[in-house]
């Protein structure tokens, strides 16, 4: 079955949407702090009955504060809406990753006289397709083989092993993060009934390459689902024989992209007559003259994808590539600062994706920042690519309604429910931030516990809830 990529990020996309976040500080900052409230949206929070904290700030479309309840907590993946206005600001909307095929020396006789070089800028968007248009134009250029070596350069971002080491490390959402990206760092694994014809491989929408560099063993027993074990540019996974059943399928997460991203290429390239030796992962710098290139999309498509699907691997790439910094921890607060220097806004901020509930934000502090990047071109390009979003109803379902128009962008952790944006109706306008968290619930799940915690759904359904009911109040 191929996979365009439209499916494969809504996949990924159904997968993030409750992660556990195991390991982190379970409480907040400071204790809830009364802006002051028109008493209707607390006695909303007190007749949904949530366990935990409820902080919430709303403010009119200039940014003056109307009401609200303040509580630094983890904004989940709302913080992908300040890793967008940052990468706005830092890169630029039209900004486009380039990945790159080099060469260290002349092409003589259909053959390169040196090395080749497979080169990554970044690209969180690179899939198999576009890997094999790279390859199809280094056929193009007549070029057939080469004298030396084949490399693969991932060093234009520092290789994040997971973003949250406290996460599964099976779990799609908590991805791999290099320069050198595929297929959001995912292998695609099939199977037959008992575990038997098991298969990975490197789909996209028009061609199935196989993947050997990682390796899969349905075992006999119950638990773990998994184990993972790397090295050596080589990816081993096991499956427990008790969850194959008659057959299925999922992604995987690849934990070595760089050695990944290569071997389908040289696939690729075989198929178009180009003959590569096995693949060298190096973080040396290339050298040589560009043969091929493949140019990403502009920044703002990326983005408006990033925030529609909610992709942590996607986020993680942009906000490294605007910090150039050489850890998740030192890029967050790197953008921690900028946010602050930008628009006043205070955060705490270990990431871009929102995944590390170590992350700490107050709902006044996001709506600080939302409101004032409407005062700027990066801040209005946000506005436009935030997703639609609509109301839930008395039984947890969501509509979107003709008279409420909200943009804004939802976030989910286990026991952690977040939204933050803008919503207007018949003429009035809010900006707003509300995260819903229950810590010491949180810190409570057990390792087995994260995938399903119990009463998870329903606490996030009550929260979603009350999402939508403030709203209504604000907008009257």
């Amino acid at each position: 079955m191929m996979i365009s990529r439209r499916i494969m990020m809504g996949g990924l996309a159904a997968l993030t949407a409750v992660p556990g976040c195991a390991g982190a500080p379970e409480s907040s900052i400071r204790p809830p702090v009364r802006i002051g409230s028109s008493g209707a949206s607390d006695a909303l929070v007190a007749r949904a009955g949530l366990s935990g904290e409820v902080a919430y700030a709303v403010a009119d479309s200039r940014g003056t504060l109307i009401e609200g309840r303040d509580a630094a907590l983890p904004p989940a993946s709302t913080a992908k809406a300040m890793t967008a206005l940052y990468a706005l600001d830092r890169l630029g909307a039209g900004h486009r990753f380039q990945t790159l095929v080099m060469a260290s020396g002349p092409v003589s006789g259909g053959v390169v006289q040196g090395d080749l070089w497979l080169v990554g800028g970044g690209d969180p968007s690179l899939d198999t397709d576009g890997l094999a248009a790279m390859a199809a134009d280094l056929a193009a250029r007549g070029v057939r083989g080469v004298t030396g070596r084949f490399y693969a350069y991932g060093g234009a971002l520092p290789l994040i092993d997971r973003i949250d080491a406290g996460q599964p490390v099976h779990a799609n959402y908590n991805a791999t993060v290099s320069g050198l990206n595929l297929n959001f760092n995912r292998v695609y694994f099939s199977w037959g009934a008992g575990g038997g014809g098991a298969s990975l491989d490197a789909r996209s929408g028009r061609v199935v390459p196989p993947v050997t560099m990682a390796r899969v063993r349905v075992v006999g027993r119950s638990s773990p689902v998994y184990t993972y074990s790397g090295g050596a540019g080589v990816d081993n996974w096991t499956v427990a024989s008790s969850a194959v059943g008659r057959g299925g399928n999922r992604w995987l997460p690849v934990r070595q992209p760089d050695a990944y991203t290569a071997e389908v290429f040289r696939w690729l390239a075989a198929a178009r007559g180009v003959s590569l030796p096995e693949p060298v992962v190096t973080r040396s710098a290339p050298q040589g003259a560009v043969l091929a290139t493949r140019a990403s999309v502009p920044l703002t498509e990326i983005l408006r994808d990033m925030l529609k699907f909610s992709n942590n691997m996607t986020a993680e790439a942009v906000g490294l590539s605007a910090s150039r910094q050489g850890s998740l921890a030192a890029s967050g607060a790197a953008m921690s600062a900028w946010l602050a220097a930008k628009y006043g806004a205070r955060m705490d901020l270990r990431d871009h994706s929102g995944l590390s509930g170590a992350s700490r934000v107050a709902p006044s502090q996001m709506v600080a920042a939302l409101a004032r990047a409407q005062g700027d071109a990066t801040g209005r390009y946000l506005r436009g690519l935030l997703k639609d979003e609509g109301l839930f109803d008395a039984a947890g379902v969501e509509r979107l309604s003709d008279r409420v128009r909200i943009k804004a962008k939802t976030g989910t952790l286990n026991f952690t429910s977040a939204l933050a944006g803008y919503v207007e109706a018949g003429g009035t306008e809010r900006v707003f931030a509300i995260i819903a968290a229950d810590l010491p619930r949180r810190a409570a799940l057990a390792a087995d516990e994260e995938a399903r915690p119990v009463g998870g759904a329903a606490w996030t359904r009550g929260a979603r809830i009350l999402q939508s009911r403030l709203i209504e109040n604000w907008v009257g």
